[in-house]
């Protein structure tokens, strides 16, 4: 085991130096126009812009450059995002004192919505898979469907309507000055944000549970279980969803990985101070520097929650073993 660990944290390691990499190519050598004359402003004079691109340090060759924005990925004090490279363009504050900020909120978002989808969504299949062509099979499979084929935006804004402006239960978008993501949490106000979130996805894991249940529930230990006189619920509950579960974790690995990394779409829907909003905004205003921060943490985030997702297949399936 200690050893696969260690295989796999050099490997994640050689994931995030490709990914630094290919943004810093995309993302500074790539887009067109200068870096520095993006950052000091149209009307400005040719000694400032020169000014600026040392400052920058893109007077240096570039090997140094990347050299210099590569340390910003060691997560280490003082070299994390350090403020020499990621330095907003827009409002000259350091990017990581920025995302700082706005990581809370993502991560309220993030957590809520997945956590409420899985409550949502496993029952569901579990339930479906159990009793196939039902009442409540049939009706499962509406929602997955239904889920499956409305946009998180289009769920969105017909939950404001409805709950927020049509009836007026529950707070509407964005987040009030002065109160933080706490306090916001209990007033209710990620409720909605989590709701149109986890339609989406428990859909996919409804149907996920539903397919490898019925599959794990053919097979020969099952029937083996059975013959033991082993009850029912212990059977599906210990020996059948276990199985079935293990590509579910998979899957929620990645995609909890990838949303730490900013909501792009509901954070904007219900106007909510993340990581995805603030990708938007550096990219609609040419921020390269937010822009790198976002996709350097989301990375950070995807590659350590497949290292999870590893470790965690020994847990829900004994056959798994590493060496």
């Amino acid at each position: 085991m200690g050893r696969y660990l260690i295989r796999r944290a050099m490997f994640l390691a050689l994931v995030l130096w490709i990914v630094s990499m290919l943004t810093f190519v995309i993302f500074v050598k790539l887009p067109a126009g200068d870096p520095a004359r993006r950052f000091a402003g149209r009307r400005t004079t040719p000694e400032t812009i020169e000014q600026v691109r040392e400052n920058l340090g893109l007077d240096k060759p570039v090997l140094v450059q990347y050299a210099r924005f590569a340390k910003g990925l060691i997560p280490w004090p003082g070299l994390f995002l350090n403020e020499q490279v990621y330095f907003s363009y827009s409002n000259y504050v350091p990017v990581k004192e920025e995302m700082a900020k706005r990581m809370p909120v993502t991560f309220a978002l993030a957590i809520g919505g997945s956590v409420l989808w899985l409550l949502i969504g496993i029952p569901i299949g579990i339930v479906s898979a159990l009793k196939p062509r039902s009442l409540a099979d049939r009706a499962g499979m509406v929602f997955a469907l239904f889920g499956v084929s409305a946009p998180v935006f289009w769920l969105g804004f017909m939950l404001l309507y409805v709950f927020w402006f049509r009836l007026g239960w529950l707070p509407g978008s964005g987040l009030p000055p002065g109160d933080g993501v706490l306090l916001s949490v209990l007033h209710g106000r990620f409720l909605l944000p989590w709701v149109a979130l986890a339609l989406s996805y428990a859909a996919l894991y409804t149907r996920m549970v539903r397919s490898n249940l019925m599959e794990v529930m053919g097979e020969d230990y099952i029937r083996t279980a059975r013959s033991k006189g082993i009850s029912e619920r212990r059977v599906v509950l210990k020996h059948g969803l276990r199985s079935a579960l293990t590509p579910v974790v998979t899957i929620f690995g990645m995609d909890l990985g990838f949303m730490l990394g900013g909501l792009l779409i509901t954070e904007t829907v219900f106007n909510l101070p993340g990581l995805g909003r603030y990708a938007i905004s550096g990219i609609t205003g040419n921020d390269v520097p937010a822009v790198m921060g976002v996709v350097v943490v989301a990375a950070f985030f995807i590659v350590v929650a497949n290292l999870v997702v590893d470790v965690m297949y020994a847990v829900l399936d004994p056959r798994v073993r590493y060496s």
